[in-house]
């Protein structure tokens, strides 16, 4: 995401101390595991090559006939979608916190003071960022209250491309395993490779190597998050019961996609008054966001979560990913 275009009366002063962007107080990009596109206008095409099987036995004078391969070049869009932030608060609330600026008669705030502005409006970018975090996972397009764009597990549980494995036990070790041996060795041997999971379930996963004998850490340690040398992320807005290994990179590599930008079609941030003649003031910041997974059959979830490990397909053998 672009850092806000802040249309206000202190404008200047203001923006050149807000130096977060809304759209990185989330975990998947904090710790690197999203590709962002920022400056969407309208769409993002993430272009695909798969080609099929080439090698094949020595012809002296080849012909048509003896074409072997086949080219399949699509795309998967990021589509951003609008959504906003719109809150009213009267500065006379703050007056006390905000010591130095009270005035001596009646008159309180008359101007909102630029470090009250950047003050307030750091907390909502980073109320907007955690929120974020969650529609970047788990979110959902339609008309409800929050459903704003499709979070990218909400994509992987759709797309009929997504390796699926099973696993009855509870052990964590055991579900890990599962996830492993059902990728494929492309994929589980690209240096990216990275297992998704909550944060609870991490937890379980590092009692569980404190209790063995031996090898685990000492009750007063953390385990390293990895399995097999690969990362763990584990993630407080991931759902319990589900693990995902996939390739993530901030990169273009990533197997995982995010979009962002703020609207670009009016003032995308705004601190101003509700009426000239009232005390109240308001904030605005329009935004777009989107997610999207760049290769279903690179993706294997495991879901314990009901009976059904979710969506089935594990791709063709005879195709390779190149692009």
């Amino acid at each position: 995401m672009a850092n806000p275009n802040i249309q206000t009366a202190y404008g200047g002063e203001v923006l050149n101390q807000i130096l977060v962007m809304a759209a990185t107080g989330n975990q998947l990009f904090e710790k690197g595991l999203i590709h962002m596109e920022t400056n969407i206008g309208d769409k993002f095409y993430i272009p695909r090559l798969q080609l099929s099987k080439l090698l094949q036995k020595r012809v002296e004078m080849p012909k048509s006939e003896n074409s072997k391969g086949k080219f399949n070049l699509d795309e998967r869009v990021l589509k951003p979608e609008d959504f906003m932030v719109y809150t009213e608060f009267n500065p006379r609330s703050f007056a006390k916190y905000w010591k130095k600026w009270q005035p001596t008669g009646n008159l309180v705030f008359c101007d909102l003071t630029p470090e009250v502005q950047v003050t307030l409006l750091g907390a909502v970018l980073k109320q907007v960022g955690t929120e974020l975090g969650w529609h970047l996972i788990q979110g959902k397009s339609g008309d409800g209250e929050e459903q704003f764009f499709d979070g990218v597990l909400t994509r992987i549980l759709a797309d009929p491309d997504v390796v699926t494995a099973t696993c009855e036990s509870e052990s964590m070790i055991a579900r890990l395993r599962a996830v492993w041996e059902k990728t494929a060795d492309a994929v589980r041997g690209h240096a990216n490779f990275t297992f998704l999971m909550s944060s609870a379930d991490f937890d379980k996963y590092d009692n569980e190597l404190t209790d063995l004998h031996h090898k685990g850490a000492d009750p007063t340690s953390t385990n390293v998050a990895r399995f097999k040398g690969k990362r763990i992320a584990a993630l407080n807005d991931w759902p319990d019961g589900v693990i995902v290994g996939t390739i993530c990179s901030v990169d273009e590599d990533s197997n995982l996609y995010a979009g962002c930008n703020l609207a670009n079609d009016y003032e995308c941030l705004q601190v101003d008054k509700v009426q000239a003649s009232g005390e109240l003031y308001f904030i605005k910041l329009l935004m777009k966001a989107d997610t999207q997974i760049a290769w279903g059959q690179a993706v294997t979830l495991l879901d314990c979560r009901t009976e059904s490990a979710g969506p089935g397909g594990s791709g063709t053998d005879d195709q390779e990913v190149v692009g």
